[in-house]
């Protein structure tokens, strides 16, 4: 960690910008666009969730649909995050074993080829099919359509304070990383792509990122 303490200052969210970006007016179309556009994407896609649902239970009848974790949202605050799950029931205990495999810099942990994730859940990922239950985050206010992904919170404990910087805003279900490159981008480049949606938001922003994620949804080969 100590190479990450060395970045320059000149990458850092630019205080002036805050208050136009937080302003009410900004906040409170933010936040009626996350309620719109998630009660409209669960009904839309509630048949696509019953169809996901069914095949993650034909390949693992023990296991459960839905993935929920910890993560860390905005200024600190911890919530329960959904997801279709996508490896086996005993994925987090069969991570400390590959843990020596990790392919990602930083405190991401990521693999390729990684044994844990079942023939439904490497397709749902591919498709980000597997992050669509998040909706119902994004209703609750827990997260924002748009916003840097949330983090664990064993991720957030390596953080420096340039890195914490990704927490001054709610988290979102797409950002700039999911738009461009995913899981080939490394560490660095992604809390810097973070940094610059902070600094850049907008509801024009939210809604050119909003509408470049529909297209990943048919499958990028960097999600994995």
């Amino acid at each position: 960690m100590a190479q990450m303490n060395t970045k320059k200052t000149t990458s850092q969210i630019d205080p002036s910008q805050m208050d136009n970006k937080d302003s009410a007016l900004y906040l409170i179309i933010k936040r009626l666009l996350d309620i719109v556009g998630a009660t409209l994407g669960i009904i839309a896609l509630s048949p696509l969730f019953i169809l996901i649902g069914i095949l993650i239970k034909i390949e693992d009848v023990k296991g459960p649909v839905f993935f929920n974790q910890v993560r860390v949202g905005k200024d600190g605050q911890t919530f329960r995050m959904y997801k279709f799950r996508s490896m086996v029931s005993n994925a987090e205990e069969l991570k400390a074993e590959l843990m020596k495999q990790n392919e990602a810099n930083g405190p991401v942990f990521k693999i390729k080829e990684d044994p844990r994730i079942t023939k439904v859940g490497k397709f749902i990922r591919r498709t980000s099919i597997d992050e669509l239950p998040q909706l119902f985050n994004v209703f609750k206010g827990d997260m924002s359509l748009v916003g840097p992904r949330p983090p664990l919170p064993n991720e957030v404990e390596q953080y420096n304070n340039y890195e914490k910087q990704r927490l001054t805003v709610t988290p979102g279900l797409t950002c700039y990383w999911q738009v461009s490159g995913r899981s080939s981008i490394g560490f660095d480049d992604w809390v810097k792509l973070d940094l610059k949606y902070i600094n850049e938001r907008s509801i024009y922003l939210d809604m050119k990122l909003i509408f470049k994620t529909v297209l990943v949804l048919f499958g990028s080969k960097d999600a994995y």
